[in-house]
């Protein structure tokens, strides 16, 4: 009767701990999908597409200066423009779309693998931290702080350094353009 009860005890505890494990599993996806709606990883998305847009504006302005006048590069530039932001007003929607089809599927495996539910708890609470939030909203001025500053220390050393190499750029783009 003693081995029976043991045996039953044992049953039960195992079921017991049968059914506990999707519970906590299923407590763990929970948090995961919560930080995937507090984590916009699709923005970096975003910014991949867009990046070729600002640096085909930035490259014609490089190739239009010294080679044009101020009007016709301006009038170049906005025409330019036109066609990055159809490139861009097109591009965007489409990577948004499969940034946010491909965020669960791809991510929530790896979350589940390499954090323990503890961890994903903590990362909610960063994610969701009001200090995070405030330091992410001034971070683009702590940048621009930061970058006007070396730009201020560095100039005096640096300008003639560029002008050095744009002028030597420039002279063999003109020499390579030239049909002799």
């Amino acid at each position: 009767m003693k081995f029976q009860r043991t045996l039953v005890t044992v049953a039960l505890s195992a079921c017991a701990l049968v059914l506990a494990a999707p519970a906590q599993a299923g407590e763990k996806e929970k948090l995961v999908e919560k930080i995937l709606t507090l984590w916009h990883i699709e923005d970096e998305a975003i910014v991949m597409v867009q990046r070729p847009a600002v640096d085909a504006v930035n490259q014609s302005r490089i190739a239009l200066q010294g080679r044009v006048s101020g009007p016709k590069q301006e009038a170049t530039l906005k025409d330019i423009a036109v066609d990055v932001q159809k490139y861009i007003d097109e591009a965007t929607p489409i990577v948004k779309d499969n940034a946010m089809k491909a965020k669960a599927p791809t991510l929530t495996p790896l979350l589940l693998q390499n954090f323990n539910e503890e961890e994903l708890k903590q990362l909610i609470a960063l994610l969701e931290s009001p200090v995070k939030k405030k330091f992410e909203k001034l971070l683009p001025s702590f940048e621009r702080a930061f970058g006007e500053r070396i730009a201020a220390d560095s100039r005096a050393a640096i300008d003639p350094k560029l002008a050095a190499m744009t002028q030597s750029v420039g002279l063999k783009l003109r020499a390579a353009t030239v049909t002799p």
